[in-house]
């Protein structure tokens, strides 16, 4: 009788993010091999060494291994993609677009060819945009390409709502949908403190201020950083989509994935609540929208469908198949 393989998780990218993703799912356990690929092989065995030492002052089964070449992440479950450059100070997501698309399709190769049965979670930005590359170039199910943004979004706009009122940290609910920068909708009608609608605890001066932070919640730390951006929330973040697929919960969250005809937009990928399971995206759900969300709605799937414009315009799409 064949063995029962263990759980894979390959995380191409050992930056900030994608090895604080490793960190967090080794810590956890719920995987039994984690496999780091960079472009700097010696990055990864450092990183992999101190974590699989780690993982075992946790008591954690989890060993955390470098794949040196793109054949190694062969049967990889799921695929995390992190690889690309980060944002700096006056830089937009727009402006990585190019950058990144390249660094996306050169990763995502690999991973048609030597895992095509995983399921992919894109995190490099622009999100949106890269998330559509990733299920472009692979060929993919749409279900099994799906990216992270909705979870950190929510999480930035409950701390904000947090620093807001001074009480309730661990249960406030924010809801945000839409691309992940600063056309995202933070949906303030869906927020709750403990169960209470924000709008009885807060006026909507103060829900607007709250709200337009969050849009600009990562630009704010790349402020402060000067050198980089976010790793910590985002890597958190990622890891919880992660766990969901492999323990298979059907947990709905707020992540970006290709919508076809889904409230109303085709061809484009956006922010949206799914249930993720063992087959990625298990479900997605259509929240209803008033006008005006609808109307910021609108505005975020166009300035992802403007930024995939230019892609075709340069003829990146082209010659896939080929």
């Amino acid at each position: 009788m064949e063995k029962k393989r263990g759980k894979k998780v390959s995380i191409i990218g050992a930056g900030n993010v994608g090895a604080t993703v490793a960190f967090i799912l080794a810590m956890n356990g719920n995987c039994h091999e984690i496999w780091l690929r960079d472009r700097n092989p010696d990055i990864s065995k450092g990183k992999a060494l101190d974590m699989s030492q780690a993982a075992n002052a946790a008591r954690s089964h989890t060993i955390v291994k470098v794949a040196e070449e793109a054949s190694d992440l062969k049967d990889s479950d799921i695929v995390v993609i992190t690889a690309g450059s980060p944002r700096k100070p006056g830089m937009s997501r727009e402006d990585l677009l190019m950058i990144n698309a390249e660094i996306t399709k050169e990763v995502v190769l690999d991973v048609k060819k030597y895992a095509p049965d995983s399921i992919i979670v894109m995190v490099s930005n622009p999100l949106d945009v890269m998330t559509y590359v990733a299920l472009k170039v692979s060929g993919f199910p749409k279900e099994r390409v799906v990216g992270m943004a909705g979870i950190l979004d929510s999480a930035r706009m409950a701390h904000f709502i947090y620093e807001k009122i001074g009480y309730g940290a661990g249960q406030i609910r924010a809801s945000v949908m839409g691309g992940h920068g600063d056309s995202m909708v933070p949906l303030a009608k869906y927020s709750t403190v403990a169960g209470v609608p924000l709008g009885d605890i807060l006026s909507k001066e103060e829900i607007d201020e709250i709200v337009e932070r969050t849009r600009h919640g990562g630009a704010e730390i790349v402020g402060y950083l000067k050198t980089g951006s976010a790793y910590y929330a985002p890597a958190k973040a990622t890891a919880i989509m992660v766990e969901a697929i492999l323990k298979d919960t059907k947990q709905i969250y707020p992540c970006a994935v290709y919508l076809d005809g889904h409230y109303g937009y085709k061809d484009v990928v956006s922010g949206v609540p799914v249930a993720l399971g063992a087959n990625g995206v298990e479900k997605l759900f259509e929240m209803h929208l008033d006008d005006e969300e609808k109307m910021l709605f609108d505005k975020s799937v166009k300035s992802v469908k403007r930024m995939i414009d230019v892609l075709k315009e340069q003829k990146f799409f082209d010659n896939l198949n080929s």
